[in-house]
């Protein structure tokens, strides 16, 4: 990260509703200029809450924001210089698309000429340079939403704020629409905080995650080290998929901890987030490191399964295994000719590298 001083800034903010409940509880995140930040998280974990609040449509109950160093709580959403995108488009009906994204304009008192360069400049961003006339009904999902996205950008803001923009649109606009964002931030240098909770969206886009439960951040870092290097269970759990073994510690080697799992089974796993022998604890493993009929001594923890059921998903059969006492055990295993044959009730022997699964908060 550079060393500049981050173009937004939240400082111990706290958001209640009611005065006695806090949905957003001592939150504190910088962004720097030019970074793309999501806000990721369950329905009601205060992720959305934040965003309103640095948009100005929400007061905060304590704590201070900063936009590019100065305080921003009590100035009006309309002079903080943001650009704004919502779900539902939030485009007038009665203008055309042209007008549309000229009204922030008109309200800056902006000029004629200048409007029209910038509205031209704003619909070429996002390929909609022919559809100025067109009323947004005219639109398909995925135009209307380009269109909201090139008002949000048309004054040139400080920064852009996006909260649930893709959520209406059907799977393969959606993506599309992933992409197409990421490439105005990269190719514009925009600054965004986005807010989601889609963790493929998530990953896909952002530069940072922030992820949120019951209004605590409980880890904000880029998609790699949250997906790779959770700091938590609940993190682990809920950026991409996960199994789960609980136990406890019985002994530590430096980075490697030997975990007896409640089935009595053995684990062999990273250290990442317990401290001392006995402690209850979370292994945490992804479906897609684990291997199926390893060679015998080529990998620590080698253990026999059933196999419950298997899922064909195109490009890799999704199997669901019973081992060490959990028979919700899933494993993600490329669709190849190489790969071992599997039915339905078959015993195999599978297995996994301790740096691939890490001991977790219980």
């Amino acid at each position: 990260m550079s060393e500049e001083r981050p173009l937004v800034k939240f400082e111990n903010v706290q958001k209640s509703y009611d005065g006695e409940i806090l949905v957003v509880k001592d939150f504190n995140l910088d962004v720097a200029k030019g970074e793309f930040v999501t806000m990721l998280g369950p329905s009601g974990s205060g992720k959305t809450t934040c965003l309103m609040m640095l948009a100005g449509f929400e007061p905060t109950t304590n704590g201070t924001i900063y936009l590019k160093d100065k305080p921003i709580n009590n100035v009006p959403p309309h002079k903080r210089g943001i650009g704004m995108v919502f779900q539902n488009y939030a485009l007038f009906p009665h203008m055309t698309v042209a007008e549309n994204l000229a009204f922030p304009l008109e309200v800056r008192k902006m000029g004629k000429e200048e409007r029209e360069r910038r509205v031209n400049r704003a619909l070429d961003m996002v390929q909609l340079g022919e559809f100025g006339n067109r009323r947004p009904m005219q639109l398909s999902g995925g135009q209307q939403q380009r269109v909201a996205v090139a008002r949000s950008l048309v004054f040139d803001p400080d920064l852009v704020l996006m909260d649930e923009p893709l959520g209406a649109l059907d799977k393969n606009l959606r993506e599309q629409m992933q992409y197409e964002i990421k490439h105005l931030h990269e190719q514009l240098g925009l600054t965004v905080v986005y807010v989601t909770h889609d963790q493929t969206e998530a990953l896909t886009m952002s530069n940072r995650i922030a992820v949120f439960n019951d209004g605590v951040v409980l880890q904000c870092s880029s998609p790699e080290a949250l997906y790779e290097k959770p700091e938590n269970a609940f993190v682990a759990n809920f950026i991409g998929e996960n199994n789960r073994l609980m136990g406890a510690v019985e002994a530590i080697n430096g980075k490697q901890v030997t975990v007896k799992t409640d089935s009595g089974d053995i684990v062999i796993a990273t250290k990442a987030n317990v401290n001392a022998v006995g402690e209850r604890t979370t292994i945490s493993l992804r479906p897609e490191r684990i291997v199926v009929a390893p060679k015998a001594g080529t990998i620590p923890n080698s253990y026999s399964a059933k196999v419950e059921e298997l899922i064909y998903h195109g490009d890799h059969i999704r199997t669901r295994f019973s081992v060490c006492g959990h028979d919700d055990f899933i494993v993600k295993i490329p669709n190849s000719i190489d790969n071992v044959s599997l039915k339905e009730g078959k015993q195999v022997n599978i297995g996994w590298m301790s740096e691939d699964c890490l001991a977790l908060d219980g």
